[in-house]
């Protein structure tokens, strides 16, 4: 049986030991829940032995009151438990001086979804580098990450780190939160009192989960459109779409496990994906779809698309998925069928105006020459991302705890 974090330090009060007499805070989303689904910040605020004195909730909110993407949440006082809730995705990404001076220890339980353009990494190694400049200690409750230990894509380059990318990892990097803090600590040399309750049980090459428990625990969506393992485990790629003209399929049922557009021929695309690069296809199955978004782009437009299909067991492949490579293909087939077609959205993103959202989330403008290089093929792409995983891989080892 699995047990996160955050089972494990309710469960254990010599884990908590240490604790007594602090001010505790906490860093949570809606995800951040015990076996039983109870939120972890009315179970830490349960104990009789823990002092809770603030919490923290990254982008989408504490309790994740936040559908739609890039949209702020206020400070706010929670009148049940009557201790204030900093917003690090609102006024301030970074926990200022008065915030740091609410608590002396921070229990960070987030789950993530192993990819890195996912914010709560990037505020995971803002909350380590305030929490060394103000001498306060980080405790990570660990938990699954549910894309599991695959690696793929290119390493975010020197001068590319935003918001969305929070430093030299690439796009699917195979680690646990707690994973990802040492290896912050570490790359950023930071002198930070961090310690991480570790899961047990956790097997990231089990099937039929490959990463998070699917007989044991229940999903609970980390963000509005994060709705299931399905999504989670395509997101690698799927996530580019929003630096593209084509839906995300915010505003359906199914965010981001498919793509469309109402001006394009979905037949045709997943054909010209096949012609140019089928080994990118192995692991899934795509299905040509139609659908409606009821917001976001394309907003009660009928847009024909294509699903990627990961869930199930006869077909999904997780060592030959590649879902960076799978995205990457989609858009080179787009260009191929249509030169002039209008692809890259240009818009302000995550805070960045000066740089296209492609370039942003890829942390360079290496997948978008590649797409947009009429002779370019599919392994020249292969060839640079190859030897960043490559080296991600050897990178990443000292880090790993499972």
């Amino acid at each position: 049986m699995i047990r996160f974090g955050l089972d494990r330090l309710l469960a254990d009060p010599e884990l908590r030991r240490p604790l007594a007499g602090k001010r505790v805070a906490l860093l949570a989303h809606p995800a951040s829940v015990t076996r039983d689904l109870t939120h972890s910040l009315d179970a830490l605020i349960a104990l009789p032995d823990l002092h809770v004195t603030a919490a923290f909730g990254p982008q989408h909110g504490l309790r994740g009151d936040k559908q739609d993407n890039m949209v702020e949440s206020p400070d706010f006082f929670d009148p049940q438990h009557g201790i204030p809730v900093f917003s690090l995705y609102g006024e301030v990404r970074r926990p200022t001086a008065t915030m740091m001076d609410r608590f002396d220890v921070l229990l960070v339980d987030l789950q993530d979804l192993g990819c890195r353009i996912y914010t709560f990494i990037t505020t995971l190694r803002y909350v380590l580098e305030a929490a060394a400049k103000h001498k306060k200690a980080v405790w990570v409750l660990d938990r699954p990450n549910p894309a599991g230990r695959p690696v793929e894509g290119t390493l975010l380059q020197p001068g590319w780190e935003s918001f969305v990318g929070a430093g030299p990892l690439p796009m699917r990097h195979g680690l646990t939160m707690g994973e990802l803090a040492r290896w912050f600590i570490a790359t950023l040399k930071l002198d930070v009192d961090c310690q991480v309750i570790t899961m047990e049980g956790w097997a990231p090459d089990a099937a039929p989960g490959y990463g998070w428990p699917i007989d044991e625990r229940s999903w609970v969506n980390p963000s509005p459109n994060a709705p299931n393992l399905s999504m989670a485990r395509a997101y690698a790629g799927t996530v580019m779409l929003e630096g593209t003209t084509l839906s995300e399929g915010r505003g359906t049922t199914r965010p981001l496990e498919l793509f469309g557009a109402p001006d394009i021929d979905a037949r045709k695309v997943i054909a010209e994906m096949q012609a140019f690069a089928p080994k990118w296809l192995a692991g899934c199955r795509l299905r040509e779809c139609w659908f409606e978004p009821t917001f976001h782009k394309h907003a009660g437009k009928l847009c024909n698309g294509v699903q990627i299909h990961v869930e199930d067991p006869t077909q999904y492949n997780h060592a030959a998925f590649r879902p960076w490579r799978l995205q990457a293909l989609a858009f080179k087939a787009i260009r191929r069928l249509n030169r002039n077609y209008l692809l890259w959205r240009d818009f302000p993103y995550e805070y960045e105006r000066d740089r296209l959202a492609i370039d942003l989330i890829n942390g360079s403008e290496i997948l978008r020459e590649w797409v947009d290089d009429n002779t370019s093929r599919p392994g020249d792409l292969d060839a640079l991302a190859q030897a960043d995983e490559r080296e991600w891989e050897e990178t990443r080892r000292p880090f790993l705890l499972y």
